[in-house]
């Protein structure tokens, strides 16, 4: 089956879905026919283009200067181009909400009577919902909500998603398939006496970076051979708040720095000796993910659908927190070197086996061929009671 996917935008700023959903097109390309179509990053031209296998299409933003209205990434030339696709047959696969390119999706689903696949991306969780409140809640009555409830699956990318969904009424069926993971070149390591802790992704205050940097307080002083380094694209400002916050604990080796892309990422994951993500809430948390893949054992909060850190034994898995950070780090900083790199070459053993792009595109494949055909639910697809037994609505 073909499908079309669409997302609000592919900027790196945009954290996570950035590099899965591409990446997830390109995996399934190679067995069917995808097209991707986003809008323009700001400065960046409207394009149509092979990438990878599928058709990349960005299309221009309309309102970008009007600051209510450029929130939305409202976008004429999109809406129209999802209706041809729609009627060209195939899955609309959605991704993100409270965008106009979610509800066009779903209006042109709807009207050429396609099968509608809607990935949240984690913005149904409860921490999610309660930044910009209003804003969503009144978005919510008027559009999302009838969006989603047209969908004929969701897509989670952990249980924890999975039950955020459920806790809001809504009914469809829901696919539970993770993000897969690229596995990076084994390279050397840094060897070098200064140690280091990462925690690398968008600095948001629901990233937990704040009680990061209160736990550190509780180590600097005794470990002083250790440094933490937190990166990544800020946002509300909140690379100035945690400066203010190192600043008013007195830190010494603590850097916020911007965002670090492509090979500087990676050499980034290599060279730290442990990665911290501090999450209130992620429904899949790709960082952990990427430096597993480079090897590097993984301290993650709770709020992440991290569990098989210690299952795999590469890593820790605690409550949210200031408290239980504080603890992880202690008995993480205490390991001998060999010990973390031996949990780290664990941990990249997992994303191979577990989280390979091509089984993660099989799984999303069969889904789209069961919305088609009908017939058993493929074992990743979770189906309330209300409508176990029921075809999906198309």
């Amino acid at each position: 089956m073909r499908a079309t996917h669409v997302i609000g935008g592919l900027a790196p700023a945009e954290g996570g879905p950035s590099y899965s959903v591409p990446r997830l097109c390109a995996a399934m390309a190679e067995r069917t026919e995808i097209a991707l179509l986003s809008v323009a990053a700001e400065g960046e031209r409207a394009s149509d283009r092979r990438h990878d296998g599928y058709r990349d299409r960005r299309f221009g933003q309309d309102f970008a200067r009007v600051p209510g209205l450029r929130k939305l990434r409202l976008s004429n030339d999109l809406r129209v181009a999802l209706g041809s696709e729609a009627r060209a047959g195939g899955a609309i696969h959605s991704h993100g909400l409270w965008l106009g390119a979610g509800l066009y999706a779903a209006r042109a689903a709807h009207a050429a009577a396609s099968p509608l696949i809607v990935s949240p991306r984690g913005m149904l969780s409860p921490v999610a919902l309660s930044f910009s409140r209003i804003r969503k809640q009144v978005f919510w009555s008027l559009f999302q909500r009838r969006a989603l409830a047209g969908a004929a699956c969701l897509h989670a990318t952990s249980d924890a998603e999975c039950r955020d969904i459920r806790a809001l009424g809504l009914t469809n069926p829901v696919a539970v398939i993770p993000n897969g993971i690229d596995l990076p070149q084994e390279g050397p390591r840094a060897m070098a006496p200064e140690r280091t802790v990462l925690s690398l992704g968008r600095l948001h205050r629901k990233k937990g970076l704040s009680h990061l940097v209160r736990a550190w307080a509780g180590v600097e002083r005794t470990f002083p051979e250790w440094r933490l380094r937190i990166a990544g694209p800020a946002e509300g400002g909140h690379d100035r708040e945690l400066l203010s916050l190192v600043a008013e604990l007195g830190l010494g080796r603590v850097s916020i720095e911007g965002p670090i892309y492509g090979d500087a990422k990676w050499a980034a994951y290599r060279d730290a000796d442990v990665f911290v993500l501090p999450s209130l809430d992620e429904n899949f948390g790709l960082t952990a993910a990427e430096a597993l893949a480079a090897g590097t054992p993984v301290i993650s909060s709770k709020g992440a659908p991290w569990a098989g850190l210690e299952r795999e034994g590469c890593g820790w898995w605690v409550d949210p927190g200031e408290v239980s950070l504080t603890g992880a780090l202690r008995t993480a900083i205490q390991l001998p070197r060999e010990q973390l790199l031996s949990m780290g070459a664990r941990g990249r053993a997992w994303m191979e086996r577990d989280f390979a792009w091509e089984a993660i595109a099989a799984e999303m494949l069969a889904v789209y061929d069961w919305l088609a055909r009908g017939g058993p639910s493929p074992p990743t697809v979770r189906l309330s009671s209300s409508i176990i037994g029921a075809k999906p609505a198309s």
